[in-house]
């Protein structure tokens, strides 16, 4: 049995012994790359729906929850791509991701995974990955950052996404290791009961987990094949304005916050928290160059500022108020590259 990365033995420290599947048999990287299937330009990956709770009953496979950018690697013959889940190239924003993929002993191959920034106890942190890119809309380079890689959705001349995920994560076992050491790594498979490992999870600090149907294909969108629980909820919303305040941080006593509901945006209340200094004087300057006279969403108060929305921010909380409106706190801005979805006020759990 492979060494689990820093990471999974961080998280099992006190759990059971757990399985982790293998190949069946070796792949042959020297076979000659036949195109029996033509690689598809591009895959709308499988997104992971939200539940409260761990789904029980067989069939499912366990993951850590990665807090970072989802990205698509794409490999022909050393040529490598990397693609956001809204479609951008951002090939020359990973140099070490794409250095690694040229790497791996493929011919041609989609990769499906995570880039992540780790800290030194191999947890993945969302704000030191923002921070290694510039910040929203930031033009540095990501060195920092590794691909957890999850899924291979074609290989060498084949579509993958046809077969269940354990023959997926079989193929995907062969050509990625859990080193701690490289830029593209294994989340790794951690076969234990659900419950007790979303405690383990949340006691070491990470944000949670991921369960997967073991027996279906890769299908693009929100299925329920994949579902993610988390110990603290996040969620991204749409800042409409900010409260301006003398004393504050920055100038920004409050962030104004909307979801989605059809075409309408849901007024779901204002965070204070969250943010830095540093993070308000950014905010507040982003914000006053969207400056508006027209409300998206009805606000009432002193000292408000309104703005067009345009700036997604991921938002951290525990529940909603019985009011309607969010126990939160502010966690970041995300990326448009990133295809960040506003929240869905229909999917909120009343």
């Amino acid at each position: 049995m492979r060494r689990p990365s820093k990471t999974a033995a961080l998280l099992l420290a006190n759990a059971e012994p757990f399985i982790r599947s293998r190949p069946l048999r070796k792949r042959d990287a020297r076979q000659p790359d036949l195109p029996f299937d033509s690689i598809p330009q591009r895959v709308e990956p499988c997104l992971a729906l939200l539940k409260p709770s761990v789904p029980t009953g067989p069939g499912w496979i366990f993951e850590i929850k990665w807090d970072g950018y989802r990205l698509a690697i794409h490999i022909e013959r050393k040529d490598v791509r990397i693609i956001t889940r809204g479609g951008h190239d951002w090939t020359h924003r990973f140099p070490s991701i794409a250095a690694a993929a040229k790497e791996l002993n493929v011919h041609t191959a989609i990769l499906d995974g995570e880039a992540v920034v780790l800290d030194s106890s191999g947890r993945s942190d969302y704000g030191a990955l923002q921070r290694s890119l510039g910040g929203r809309g930031g033009k540095r380079v990501s060195t920092e950052s590794v691909l957890m890689a999850f899924d291979p959705l074609y290989l060498d001349g084949h579509d993958l996404t046809g077969s269940d995920l354990s023959m997926r994560r079989h193929l995907l076992e062969d050509i990625v290791t859990p080193s701690d050491n490289r830029a593209i790594r294994l989340s790794e498979e951690i076969e234990a009961d659900g419950a007790h490992l979303l405690e383990q999870a949340c006691q070491i600090g990470l944000e949670g987990i991921i369960a997967k149907k073991s027996d279906q294909p890769y299908r693009s969108g929100r299925t329920g094949d994949w579902v993610k629980i988390k110990c603290i909820r996040s969620e991204s919303f749409m800042i409409v304005g900010y409260e301006a305040s003398a004393a504050a941080r920055g100038g920004i006593g409050s962030l104004l916050l909307a979801g989605k509901l059809g075409s309408d945006w849901i007024y779901v209340g204002s965070v204070g928290t969250g943010f830095s200094s540093k993070d308000a004087i950014f905010l507040r300057t982003a914000l006053d160059k969207l400056r508006t006279k027209t409300a998206a969403v009805p606000l009432k108060g002193k000292n408000i500022v309104l703005a067009q929305p345009t700036l997604i921010a991921e938002i951290e909380f525990r529940g909603w108020s019985n009011d309607g409106k969010l126990r939160h706190a502010y966690k970041g801005l995300r990326e448009i590259q990133d295809n960040a979805a506003v929240f869905d006020m229909a999917d909120r759990e009343t």
